[in-house]
């Protein structure tokens, strides 16, 4: 191992879904420690429910605005929450309002942070990429890889989720 730094900006990046992901440190880096993952998501965009049966999964919120769901309970996260998300626990998180929000994903030990960049595309450009349905058969393929299981939905924002 050695020492390194990315700034702001790099590192390989991925639209995932409707992120924008950009890989900060990977295993290969840290000596299988971890991985972490910088991550920019649309406004009302949730991932499927999903399980990582190899590491623990923990968000610092930067910016936006967040409920997070994993096995029976819910909460909510903002700018300067940190939310740890042990393994084999089913979870998700929405963001909520009209704001994307901002992540940092640590990956605890390290090797699932692959999963956003091989189960995601190139970027076109510095933003989000364009709102479209998920191929979800693509999703639960390449999240087998990673020992990732897709269980159920994503969540619907509060305020779609009242309105209907």
């Amino acid at each position: 191992m050695k020492p390194f730094v990315r700034t702001a900006g790099e590192g390989e990046s991925s639209w995932f879904l409707t992120n924008h992901m950009t890989l900060k440190a990977s295993k290969d880096e840290t000596a299988g420690g971890f991985g972490l993952v910088e991550s920019l998501i649309a406004p009302g965009s949730s991932p499927p429910l999903y399980v990582h049966h190899g590491e623990d999964e923990s968000f610092y919120a930067l910016e936006g605005e967040l409920t997070f769901t994993a096995g029976d309970e819910t909460f909510e996260a903002g700018p300067g929450s940190f939310v740890f998300l042990p393994r084999d626990l089913p979870h998700t998180f929405v963001v909520e309002g009209d704001e994307p929000a901002r992540l940092l994903t640590l990956l605890t030990p390290g090797g699932g942070e692959r999963f956003f960049v091989d189960g995601g595309r190139p970027p076109e450009h510095e933003g989000l990429p364009p709102a479209g349905p998920p191929d979800i058969e693509q999703l639960k393929r390449v999240a087998e890889q990673y020992g990732n299981e897709i269980v159920g939905p994503p969540l619907q924002p509060k305020a779609t989720a009242q309105g209907s």
